[in-house]
């Protein structure tokens, strides 16, 4: 059953969107947010999960309208090559190069992802030997309870703010990432309704 569906799918892509430059970009946007939910699936830190789930269900929310641009641009311009069809003032270019945009952007929000989840764990993982004090088990030292933020904690790689922050800088890189690829498919809509008029060869 998994094979037929996969090929009438296949099938439909090829009605809907070609084979050429607006199935590409479809499926480079497809393929990154993928991408962010397989990495979002191993994402453990509390904190950065529920800062990252929110963003994957807006990316997931741009995929229909990325669609939807790339099936209007088939039927006013059907591509099979990689060569972007001819069109008034180039805006069809315009377009793709709004929807290639937005999938690199989504790469990118994956990545952002990727290394916000590494910089969770590596923020976690001081306070546990810090926690342990020096061999000594249940005792706090003054290096752990830097590690809570407090005035006059130690200046060691451990207890620096930067280190604290790396989750929530990572939080932020993703959020604007996703905001950026929102603009990128907002734009690429705005240039089809402007130039609902005219025919790519007019």
């Amino acid at each position: 059953m998994g094979f037929f569906s996969d090929y009438r799918a296949t099938r439909r892509d090829e009605r809907e969107l070609g084979e050429g430059v607006w199935r590409r970009a479809h499926d480079r946007f497809k393929r990154g947010l993928d991408r962010y939910h397989q990495i979002l699936e191993s994402v453990r830190d509390p904190e950065l999960r529920a800062a990252a789930v929110p963003v994957a269900n807006d990316l997931a929310d741009l995929l229909p309208r990325v669609r939807a641009v790339c099936m209007e641009a088939h039927v006013r311009a059907p591509s099979r090559s990689q060569d972007i069809p001819h069109s008034t003032d180039g805006y069809l270019s315009d377009v793709h190069r709004q929807l290639s945009r937005a999938g690199n952007s989504v790469a990118q929000a994956a990545e952002a992802l990727t290394m916000a989840r590494f910089a969770a764990g590596s923020h976690a993982r001081p306070s546990t030997s810090a926690l342990a004090g020096e061999g000594t088990p249940g005792l706090v030292s003054d290096r752990a309870s830097g590690l809570a933020g407090e005035p006059g904690s130690g200046g060691d790689a451990a207890g620096s703010p930067e280190q604290l922050s790396a989750p929530s800088q990572g939080v932020s890189a993703i959020q604007r990432r996703s905001a950026v690829v929102a603009e990128y498919v907002t734009a690429a809509e705005r240039l089809l309704g402007e130039h609902a008029e005219h025919s790519p060869e007019d």
